[in-house]
């Protein structure tokens, strides 16, 4: 089953800037849950990124996504991610599994659409 899963890991804002169509952190999280991209998104707050963009130094308040979905439906998560994501380069990471629970890879494998009911 750890074959199978994947984890994505995705910086976003808390909100998405005013009157943008793109998503915020929860809201994210939420509509890839809902659309069946994954069986879950922990949302971590409080992360602090210092990183280059457009030849400088910047920082960001950010969430952390961490996604957890299946091999099969990394691409389809990956481009709804990009297309609702306010930052013009959203991080999109996926790692492969290693190892887990057992019951907990299942459910996560089953969780995740077509696979779910």
């Amino acid at each position: 089953m750890n074959e199978l899963a994947v984890v994505v890991l995705c910086t976003a804002p808390a909100v998405a800037p005013a009157g943008s169509q793109r998503l915020g952190a929860d809201a994210l999280a939420r509509q890839l849950v809902q659309e069946g991209l994954c069986a879950c998104v922990n949302v971590l707050p409080g992360v602090r990124s210092h990183f280059v963009w457009q030849g400088r130094l910047d920082t960001a308040d950010e969430h952390l996504l961490v996604v957890k979905t299946t091999r099969a439906a990394a691409e389809r998560l990956r481009e709804r991610l990009l297309a609702l994501h306010p930052y013009e380069v959203p991080e999109v990471l996926e790692l492969p599994v290693v190892g887990g629970a057992p019951d907990y890879l299942r459910w996560l494998v089953g969780a995740v659409a077509p696979g779910r009911g």
